[in-house]
């Protein structure tokens, strides 16, 4: 067995209620309040075509259950592609996020139409949300008869945006459903507000104050960025950050001050607590800088993306890529089915941790906090505080140090639990460990998240 668990025990000393970034070498007991387990899951995304490009809709299903994803990234071209999300989600429980695609020519009335038509979805349960166009710097999009993205002009972008928004808020069936902002809105070319979600008061974007684009911000804050070449320590953790030290194409440089043009958005205490989702991110096997990354390794970021990106204040998480696509065989570094349908590893961890964190969608949770400390915590070490509908604690804490070795960690609670189950994800569904009448829990951790069930 590749980790050891010890009970110990240690005293606990001062207080603080969130995560600190270093822990200068004493001990800091904190008093934290619980995530409900469901709206961790609820966050776990894939893109996904479901249908096309060399995916199956019973395929497709079964990758989804699998995975215990909860959402895909989509949308939908004939109309029978609605009828296939809606089988899809009566099979596997995940709702799907109708984007109006990359590129296209559209007018407000087939722009109505389209939106109006997801309807179908919302009465079966299906739907999840709303998202503008994709990277409109890398695809422009043709909007009642103007070009719009790219190096040009962006007020068609804008126009767009606006229009979506307006369509699905005035619909009554619709209307409860968020819109997901563009990606990439850092790219615009001319300050057309789209660093906002609404305008405010006191910019100068050349639409008007108070013009709603969105509900949440967007990012495709990929692990690795160019910026920063190479694998790290704390890749994903800071891939997650929404400050300008993300080294990622983040939040604050398409919300905060634009990544092209360095247009103004909001300030960095305003992007702490900005509405944000992510609908593509990842990393691909294979050479990274200098140096290599291997499917075991993508299996354990994409791990911790997800828990990074939830603890960090991301509500919805899609990576890219569910399954290779038939005609972007060049993207099968990033999936987490090869074409073939055989399984990564990425899959197979997955699957160990959301089922070991498995609860009922549609149970209540009431919440509680949990007294713990992490002596000398090392700085790649992160922790989530989630609970079950049934009341049991699961504390997962995950390791990013990409850089190689091992880290000796304690975790000391304030209370004795009756039992204490460790999963270790990259291994199994099922607990490698159970410690009984303790206090406190040592792990030897490297790349990857461990799960702590507590039995009072």
């Amino acid at each position: 067995m590749k980790n050891f668990f010890y009970i110990l025990m240690f005293p606990l000393l001062l207080s603080c209620e969130t995560e600190p970034l270093e822990y200068d070498h004493i001990l800091v007991k904190e008093t934290v309040s619980a995530k409900s387990a469901n709206d961790f899951l609820n966050s776990i995304g894939v893109n996904s075509s479901i249908v096309s490009r060399g995916e199956y809709l019973y395929q497709t299903i079964d990758f989804i259950n699998y995975l215990g994803a909860r959402w895909i990234r989509g949308g939908y071209g004939a109309d029978q592609e609605l009828d296939d999300i809606i089988t899809l989600h009566k099979e596997t429980g995940a709702k799907v996020c109708i984007g109006t695609s990359s590129g296209g020519d559209l007018t407000t009335a087939s722009l109505t139409e389209k939106i109006l038509k997801t309807r179908k979805l919302a009465e079966a349960g299906a739907l999840l949300a709303f998202e503008g166009p994709n990277e409109p710097n890398n695809w422009s999009v043709v909007y009642n008869g103007v070009t719009g993205g790219s190096s040009g002009t962006w007020s068609p972008i804008a126009d767009l945006m606006r229009d979506l928004y307006s369509i699905v808020k005035g619909d009554d069936v619709l209307k409860k459903y968020p819109v997901f902002h563009i990606s990439e809105n850092g790219a615009e070319t001319d300050n057309v507000g789209l660093q906002y979600l609404e305008i405010p008061e006191g910019s100068s974007s050349l639409y008007p104050v108070g013009t709603k684009f969105a509900d949440y911000a967007n990012c495709h804050n990929y692990i690795s960025h160019p910026s920063w070449p190479g694998i790290h320590d704390n890749m994903t953790w800071r891939a997650s950050d929404p400050s300008a030290d993300s080294h990622a194409d983040g939040l604050y440089g398409n919300y905060g001050i634009t990544w092209v043009n360095g247009f103004s958005g909001y300030t960095e205490e305003e992007l702490a607590t900005l509405p944000r989702v992510t609908t593509e991110t990842g990393i691909t096997v294979g050479q990274q800088g200098e140096d290599m990354l291997s499917e075991e390794m993508q299996g354990c970021m994409y791990m911790n993306l997800y828990l990074a990106q939830f603890k960090r204040g991301w509500a919805y998480t899609a990576i890219y890529l569910l399954k290779t696509h038939s005609d972007e065989t060049n993207h099968a570094a990033f999936a987490f089915f090869n074409q073939d349908g055989t399984p990564k590893v990425a899959a197979h961890y997955l699957h160990n941790l959301t089922s070991i964190l498995a609860d009922n969608p549609q149970a209540e949770t009431t919440l509680e906090t949990l007294t713990f400390s992490i002596p000398m915590k090392p700085a790649t070490v992160h922790y989530l505080l989630l609970q079950k509908s049934t009341g049991r604690f699961m504390l997962v804490v995950w390791d990013e140090k990409y850089s190689g070795g091992n880290e000796k960690v304690t975790i000391n609670f304030d209370n004795t639990f009756k039992s204490v189950k460790i999963y270790d994800p990259t291994y199994s569904s099922s607990e490698i460990e159970t410690l009984d009448n303790v206090n406190s829990v040592r792990l030897t951790m490297s790349t990857y998240p461990f799960v702590l069930e507590l039995q009072k």
